[in-house]
């Protein structure tokens, strides 16, 4: 198999799903454009990359148009690039297949780029299943904030707006949600401001909440 180019497989693939030809030339030639490795088919799968075997792999998965397709942490392992052309090809794959991606992973950014809906298991329970939106909205209540300043360093008030991080010009807090209307207002009212984001926690920070929760209900119902 390693000697092998992946368009070998893929014929092989066509056989044991009983493929039509033409359909199969087209659905082959649809998927190698969408992965964008049109030229690497016929390659010897050991001159490939670990990124470039991954989408092969995925080609293979999909070439008999399943509609439901189970994936266990598909981007294990690829540098960044290559697991970004593969989040994107999977969301064009469903949106334009509407297919159903069941993914299992330990990688955030996966769920983040693909998932609607998150299943959450701890101890072989599951403990939360929602929308990805809900589960930040729970325990995503605070916002991570970045100023950057002119200068070397920021302003002296800076300090009257709370704990904070501070490298150079740039500081970072963390306010609750409700807190960071005002602060921002404070801020704009000085000037000095070169930039400003305001952004969620890490997904991997709201999990922690999650499982943190759940395993203080845990020792909760132990003691009763």
């Amino acid at each position: 198999w390693w000697d092998l180019p992946a368009a070998d497989s893929f014929a092989l693939h066509r056989e044991v799903y009983s493929l039509e030809k033409d359909r199969f030339e087209k659905t082959l030639g649809q998927l190698t454009e969408l992965f964008g490795v049109e030229k690497l088919a016929r390659q010897p799968v050991r001159e490939l990359s670990l990124g470039e075997r991954m989408k092969m792999e995925l080609i293979a998965a999909l070439l008999h148009e399943p509609q439901v397709l189970l994936l266990d942490e598909p981007t294990i392992g690829l540098d960044v690039v290559a697991q970004i052309a593969i989040q994107r090809c999977l969301r064009e794959y469903n949106q334009s297949r509407g297919a159903t991606i069941m993914l299992t992973s330990h990688y955030m950014k996966d769920v983040e780029a693909l998932c609607e809906r998150v299943l959450v298991i701890a101890r072989g329970s599951l403990i939360h299943d929602g929308k990805l939106s809900d589960l930040m909205e729970r325990f995503g209540q605070e916002k991570l904030l970045k100023l950057h300043f002119e200068g070397t360093a920021p302003p002296e008030w800076v300090t009257q707006l709370g704990p904070a991080d501070i490298q150079g010009p740039i500081v970072q807090m963390r306010l609750h949600r409700s807190e960071v209307a005002a602060v921002v207002g404070r801020v704009l009212s000085h000037g000095g401001l070169i930039d400003l984001g305001v952004q969620d926690p890490p997904l991997e920070e709201v999990i922690a909440k999650l499982y943190a929760e759940d395993s203080e209900d845990a020792k909760a119902g132990l003691n009763e």
